[in-house]
């Protein structure tokens, strides 16, 4: 499985196995494996704040094999939708539909068989308000940012991060039956951490956007206005991940965490601001994956504690 930065590079392609072992890694990379773990991190430290510990594992494993088949699913038709213009970069051009390894009826019919499978292990084995919140996480992704947002306004990646924000609320209420602030607080970070952390990668990929017509920041109003962008986000970002603390949301501990993790995030995006060359939109987008899996960490560990 390639990185994103290596193939922001444009490294060469890994050698793929032949036979059954080729197909069954191209539907694997059709559900845009490396989105899918991030998703589920968020999700299971939501379940880890609202049990307060470790809950129990039969739930947790519904869950999580439900959110990671509905985030499948959601995947293979952005694959579908995107193939004319994941051929014009180098970060997607290798994708299984754009190089036509896999059909594109062939890929929604896997989307939604894992949907309804996805769909029914929420409910029948969690409760429905996961299953309709997965299932409204996976709509908002393939039709409000994929199908319109994405190729019309440079505020797809603004608004459409709302879809990654869900799976805090899903965890969330997998445990209790019902939504809380404190996973609330964990959709406000996603949300508010996805404008930087995906303006950095398109500082790095600028003209594969170009070239593919997609209006990201960057090629819409600048490399000057995204750099100021990011840096008034991360602002943003850092003083909402800040508020939870005096609003009694969370904890100490988990003030303390944010107040350093989101520090380190001011000082990356400040960097990026005066840097001529796309060294420090590398460090920021790194980093930004850190702080999200840290971020998660403290807010676990506040409720826990």
């Amino acid at each position: 499985m390639r990185s994103t930065l290596s193939r922001v590079d444009g490294d060469a392609a890994p050698i793929r196995p032949a036979g059954w072992r080729g197909r069954l890694a191209d539907y694997y990379e059709l559900t845009k494996p490396r989105i899918i773990v991030l998703l589920l991190i968020t999700t299971y430290a939501a379940m880890l704040m609202a049990a307060r510990g470790i809950p129990n594992l039969a739930l947790t494993l519904w869950t999580l094999l439900g959110g990671a088949l509905s985030a499948a699913s959601a995947g293979a038709i952005n694959c579908v939708w995107d193939r004319d213009i994941d051929r014009l970069m180098n970060r997607t051009k290798l994708r299984p539909v754009a190089r036509g390894a896999i059909g594109p009826r062939a890929a929604l019919v896997f989307a939604a068989a894992a949907q309804s499978v996805a769909f029914a292990i929420l409910f029948l084995l969690v409760n429905p308000l996961t299953a309709w919140l997965a299932l409204a996480g996976n709509v908002y992704y393939v039709v409000i940012y994929t199908m319109w947002l994405k190729r019309v306004t440079p505020l797809n990646i603004v608004i459409g991060g709302a879809a990654g924000a869900v799976p805090p609320l899903v965890g969330w209420a997998a445990v209790t039956g019902h939504l809380g602030s404190p996973a609330f607080a964990l959709f406000a970070v996603i949300f508010l951490w996805t404008p930087p952390h995906f303006w950095a990668l398109a500082l790095m990929t600028n003209v594969d956007y170009e070239r593919a017509g997609i209006p990201m920041l960057p090629n819409v109003a600048g490399i000057a206005r995204t750099k100021r962008e990011i840096v008034i986000y991360s602002l943003v970002l850092v003083g909402v991940s800040l508020a939870f603390f005096p609003l009694h949301v969370l904890g100490p501990c988990y003030g303390g965490c944010a107040l350093i993790l989101g520090a380190v995030f001011l000082w990356d995006a400040w960097k990026v601001s005066g840097d001529s060359t796309k060294r420090y939109a590398r460090v920021l987008f790194k980093y930004s994956l850190l702080y999200l899996a840290l971020m998660c960490v403290a807010m676990v560990a506040d409720r826990v504690i």
